[in-house]
């Protein structure tokens, strides 16, 4: 079916709703990985949510991912496994070093403007009023939920940040691959069995020398475990379906979502409280996901 002859209601929901619920899954990383034996670092923790993740991918996408390593995309499928190696590690070490707030300032808040860049560089796409607006109104709504942390300016701080943007950056290229792959007449399951397991190919060995901790209880199993397959395994086959028909400007956007997942389990499930102005970021993530979502 083209997309001319979908109606608003399908299109939305062959789109932007499968990202959208990923990005609800991703949300619930954090809180899960709070759970995580205290030893288990943000290697391991990334190595083995998208490792093993990777891995499940591929046994789902069965023959159909080495059908898309014999297409001759080599080179594209090359680039998006290399940022699926490198996000997880990069997000997550910001995190530990910078602390939450900032790292997911930059990490997620840079993904939109990234992926603008790269779609009107590489692929010469203008990007409308309505994107922008809806990038902006997202992005400082994200400021307002993490930015009242405690989150010092020291040189760990600069070095979170730094290692949040090469995590944003490697987050939009594996998106803008995979997308571009699938709009070449790929199915989004054997693209992402392809990428991710590619990807898993340099993650696994991380983990083997940094999971100890994490993998050397029953709880950090468990946690492993459900990262691996809901997060991971779940979330990015409803990503890569909703990348059929969604630009990677718009997918990075409308995974700002994640933050107010987040921000919501903190305080049902951790405990940790929001202030006003924390609430009032929220609600301008979710003004900016309703202009992304709803085309004209």
């Amino acid at each position: 079916m083209s997309d001319q002859l979908l109606t608003k209601p399908a299109r939305f929901a062959t789109g932007p709703l499968p990202v959208l619920l990923a990005a609800v899954l991703w949300g619930t990383t954090g809180t899960a990985a709070s759970f995580a034996p205290a030893e288990a670092g943000p290697l391991s923790i990334g190595a083995a949510t998208m490792g093993i993740g990777g891995l499940l991918l591929v046994a789902m996408a069965g023959r159909s991912a080495l059908d898309v390593w014999r297409s001759g995309r080599t080179e594209l499928l090359l680039v998006g496994a290399a940022a699926v190696a490198v996000y997880p590690l990069a997000f997550y070490s910001s995190m530990a070093l910078a602390g939450v707030a900032i790292g997911t300032v930059v990490t997620l808040g840079s993904a939109p403007v990234f992926a603008a860049i790269l779609e009107r560089v590489v692929d010469g796409v203008r990007l409308d009023r309505r994107w922008a607006v809806a990038a902006a109104v997202s992005v400082i709504g994200l400021l307002l939920i993490t930015g009242g942390g405690d989150t010092g300016v020291g040189s760990q701080a600069v070095l979170g940040a730094l290692l949040g943007l090469l995590g944003g950056a490697a987050y939009v290229v594996y998106s803008w691959a995979a997308g571009r792959m699938m709009r070449g007449g790929h199915g989004s399951r054997s693209v992402m069995g392809a990428m991710f397991g590619a990807g898993a190919l340099a993650l696994l060995p991380v983990l083997a020398f940094t999971g100890g901790p994490l993998l050397g209880s029953l709880s950090g199993l468990l946690i492993a475990g459900y990262l691996a397959v809901i997060p991971m395994g779940l979330a990015y086959v409803l990503f890569g379906a909703g990348l059929r028909r969604t630009s990677a400007s718009v997918a990075t956007t409308l995974s700002l979502l994640e933050p107010v997942v987040a921000a919501l389990l903190s305080v049902l499930v951790v405990g940790e409280r929001l202030g006003v102005v924390a609430w009032c970021g929220v609600g301008l993530i979710g003004v900016g996901l309703v202009l992304v979502s709803i085309r004209r």
